[in-house]
This record gives structure tokens, C-alpha cells and sequence, in this order.
């Protein structure tokens, strides 16, 4: 069983996935960070892959991508980061997020391959269409055992919600607002109304809520709505002070679970 898949079938709420930025702040840190977010208690890990114009993302992840992408960072070097982690004790899920264009540089089942030696969970391309996915990837992904993980947004039509959750697996992905990302101010009402129409569905997928997600009372107050939370930028922030990686990541985790 794909581990995504394991953990929602085990644990069906506060489940806190974390993303960093692959190469950041130094070129070398990526699998540090991994360690420290599991020995702290992440449930999931998403890893950042960088990209040149990551249009969806706010400021600070902008930033991080930018520092990554001149630090050196590849998606060939990623891999190479990565491979070996899970003999190495590494368990927790892990997800690549990025944009699509690096991904079909990389050719889709070159990639696909890669992250199955690795041992890559999942995957999440913001820009890649469902009907794209369908027709084109879908059978490569899965030959391979790569869950592809779908956005929703306040904006997502009811019947679109439907099909993405007919053809996703693992669990989807519930941006809390149609804003790029980044840590904002608490959960509004509104945004509150849309996490329960969308429970008023009763899909078949868990839902993980992201955007604006930055602390434990933000963090409780998603997963009150949803199987967890996902949390970047306030952890970029931190990470783009931090004097000590592994401790400070480690009381990061803690902080935003309430540990």
C-alpha cells in the first residue's frame, strides 16, 4: 500500500503534512530537514521542487525558490539528495510539489521511475489539468505506484470536486482561499463555509487544507474541517532565520501540533 494511503487509513485527523523548498536554504540541507520533520512528528513531507516562476505561490516561497535555484538546486541533484533515505530510516510520506514544465523536461516516466527508486509517495502539479492527467499520465503514475494529488479551491465547481475525487487517491488538496500562498491571519468565516460544503459532500477522499496555515490555533482549527493541514511559508520563514535546522524544525513541528 502506498504509504499516503497507509496513513490516512490509519490516522484520520491532525495530520500535518510540512513544505519546504528543495535546496534551502543551503544546497545541502533538503535531507536534513526531512530527518528533522520526522523525528519532530510531521505525518507527511512535501518537498518543494524549484522552479523559475512559481506563479502560485506568495512571496516568501518565491524567495526560497529563487535563493534554491542559486544555490545550485536540480531536479537530477534532488534525486540524488534522496535516494538512499529510506534505508535510512526515513518512513514518514513524501510528496514532490512542483510545476509541471520540469517534470516534462525530465520526461513524465523518467521521472515517474525516479521517484519510485527513491521512494516518493506522491506528487502535486498545480498546473497540470485533471483531463491532461487522465489522458496523458495517468497510467504512468500509476505504473510506477505515484499517487497524483488534485488542488480545490473556494472556486471549484461541485461537479469538478466530484471527478477529482473519483480519479484521485490518497487525498486532496484544499487550498482555504484563491490567493497565492502564505501565512495569513487566522481561518475567516467564509473560508469556514466552504470547508463545510465541501464535507456536505461526503467524499471519499480525506482532505488536507492549505494556504494560510501557520500555527497550532490556524492549525487546529483546519483540522477541525478536514483530515489535517499543510503548512510552507510560515516554516520558510523559519527556516530562512534558523541558527540550528534540526532543533529548530523539530520545535516548529511541535509548536503547530500543540506538543
Amino acid at each position: 500500500m502506498n504509504r499516503i494511503t497507509a496513513l490516512f487509513s490509519e490516522k484520520k485527523n491532525n495530520n500535518l503534512n510540512v513544505y519546504f523548498t528543495a535546496g534551502f536554504p543551503k544546497i545541502n540541507d533538503t535531507t536534513l530537514i526531512l530527518k528533522s520533520l520526522q523525528e519532530g512528528g510531521a505525518d507527511l513531507v512535501e518537498i518543494g521542487m524549484p522552479y523559475s516562476d512559481p506563479v502560485a505561490d506568495g512571496e516568501t516561497i518565491q524567495q526560497a525558490n529563487q535563493v534554491a535555484l542559486d544555490n545550485g538546486m536540480t531536479v537530477k541533484l534532488l534525486f540524488e539528495q534522496l535516494a538512499g533515505i529510506r534505508e535510512q530510516g526515513i518512513t514518514v510520506p513524501i510528496l514532490l510539489m512542483g510545476y509541471v514544465n520540469p517534470v516534462l523536461q525530465f520526461g513524465v516516466e523518467a521521472f515517474c521511475q525516479k521517484c519510485q527508486e527513491v521512494g516518493i509517495d506522491g506528487l502535486i502539479l498545480p498546473d497540470m489539468p485533471a483531463s491532461v492527467y487522465e489522458e496523458e499520465y495517468k497510467a504512468t503514475f500509476d505504473k510506477y505506484g505515484i499517487l497524483n494529488i488534485f488542488l480545490i479551491t473556494p472556486q471549484t465547481s461541485e461537479s469538478r470536486i466530484k471527478h477529482i475525487d473519483e480519479i484521485s487517491h490518497g487525498f486532496i488538496y484544499m487550498v482555504s482561499s484563491a490567493s497565492t500562498t502564505g501565512a495569513k491571519s487566522g481561518i475567516s468565516d467564509v473560508q469556514e463555509e466552504y470547508f463545510e460544503r465541501v464535507n456536505a459532500m461526503n467524499l471519499k477522499n480525506p482532505r488536507l487544507i492549505g494556504f494560510g496555515i501557520s500555527d497550532n490555533e490556524t492549525f487546529k482549527k483546519a483540522s477541525s474541517h478536514a483530515a489535517g493541514a499543510i503548512i510552507g511559508s510560515a516554516f520558510i520563514k523559519m527556516l530562512s532565520t534558523s541558527t540550528d535546522l534540526d532543533g529548530d524544525t523539530k520545535a516548529f513541528v511541535k509548536m503547530v501540533k500543540g506538543q
